[in-house]
């Protein structure tokens, strides 16, 4: 429902600051929505166009990873911890793998390899789900830490910047782990109150123990030259990603499975899967065009400039904004945002690196909800949306702090 009333408020905001700004003497502003809207379909299909192949790719190997036992071995060793986090799936139920598979993928940046796994695992707790059409709370949970964006590696964000020319393109990495970390948690303790699961002693541990691993990734990191923490974040992700290919066929062949056969089967899914998520990846898309389109964006991000200034703040940080407020709508859209911001501001201007923080402390919570219920036929996504955006606000807020403490 939440995210109904969104997708029609795009519309409406959008057409209202389309009237106005007709009325100021921009006759092209209607044109503009509506090649946005025929542009943002086109994004839409060619996305989950391009998919299909990660898709088939990493089901295929997730298909090994179930015959193999692989996946049953994950959930077995994780359900002391997700059994707290997911109380209403079975122990000892293959979810767990998966769903510890897609954190994985996701915390090394390895987008492409994440989506898939966490499509399993929807998928499974479909399954498990007795109202289809409604989100059960293992479903909240999930996508809610998926939203959060936690990367311990934004690879991604270190070779932009090297790309542009930054003195030390690297110098962004702790502020930008502390942002996502600060995002995740906020996002999965406000689900653990809502959902009422109790913080006993296990879970407790175990995000103490979450906390002390980000804390020793950090030192860790710290005490590398800047030149080469870029290259040993991409090696180290690579060579891990690998690890777990090899290891899902080594399973494969210990069961003495035929896993070729296995891996064809898994990878018939992911043209099936694709095609699900078209008309749910169309519509968010759609609405986020016709938004940006309208200026509706452009008129936000100014407001805000304007309040800041006349609260007697620092509005510095309102340069980055817009690739904050553009980053839990599309990717691709924060991304060209980020990409501007250095180029405009300059590439170690404190604007530049805290688009840079904003990009990679949060998640693209809409396309994220869009595909991961459009691909179980999720209508009722009950409070998934304002868990997932409250996230991302912690994560927007905790960058601006924690950009003002490295680079302010």
């Amino acid at each position: 429902m939440v995210l109904n009333w969104i997708w029609i408020s795009f519309f409406l905001i959008a057409f209202v600051v389309a009237v106005i700004r007709l009325c100021m003497g921009d006759a092209s502003v209607f044109q503009d929505i509506m090649d946005s809207t025929f542009s943002s379909a086109k994004t839409g299909f060619e996305i989950s166009l391009g998919l299909t192949g990660v898709l088939s790719l990493w089901l295929g190997i997730m298909k090994i990873g179930e015959k193999g036992g692989l996946v049953n071995t994950f959930a077995r060793r994780l359900t002391p911890i997700f059994s707290r986090l997911f109380p209403d799936l079975p122990k000892d139920d293959p979810a767990y793998g998966h769903i510890f598979m897609n954190f994985a993928a996701n915390m090394l940046g390895l987008d492409n390899a994440a989506t898939p796994m966490g499509l399993k695992a929807m998928e499974r707790m479909q399954q498990l789900n007795e109202q289809k059409e409604r989100a059960s709370d293992p479903m909240i949970m999930f996508l809610v830490i998926n939203t959060s964006g936690l990367t311990l590696i934004p690879v991604s964000i270190l070779v932009y910047r090297a790309q542009l020319g930054a003195a030390q393109p690297a110098d962004v990495f702790i502020p930008i782990l502390l942002a996502t970390f600060f995002s995740t948690m906020v996002g999965l303790l406000a689900a653990c109150l809502v959902q009422r699961i109790r913080f006993d002693r296990v879970l407790v541990l175990f995000l103490g123990g979450l906390s002390a691993v980000v804390a020793l990734i950090i030192w860790g990191f710290t005490r590398l030259p800047a030149v080469k923490i870029g290259p040993v974040s991409t090696s180290a992700a690579n060579i891990i990603l690998l690890l777990v290919i090899m290891g899902f066929i080594i399973s494969g062949i210990r069961a003495k499975i035929n896993v070729y056969e296995a891996f064809v089967e898994g990878a018939k899914d992911g043209f099936h899967t694709a095609v699900r998520i078209i008309p749910y990846l169309v519509a968010i898309l759609v609405g986020i065009g016709v938004f940006r389109a309208s200026g509706a964006m452009d008129s936000l991000v100014g407001g805000i400039g304007w309040l800041v200034e006349k609260c007697g703040l620092d509005n510095r940080f309102v340069g980055a904004l817009p690739t904050a407020l553009m980053k839990p709508l599309s990717g691709g859209g924060a991304r060209g945002m980020m990409i501007d911001a250095m180029t405009t501001y300059g590439v170690d201007s404190f604007v530049g690196r805290l688009a840079c923080l904003f990009q990679g402390s949060t998640d693209t919570t809409f396309y994220i909800l869009a595909v991961y219920f459009g691909s179980v036929n999720i209508k009722n996504t009950r409070n998934a949306v304002s868990l997932g955006l409250l996230a991302d606000l912690a994560g927007i807020l905790a960058a601006i702090f924690i950009g003002y403490l490295f680079f302010g």
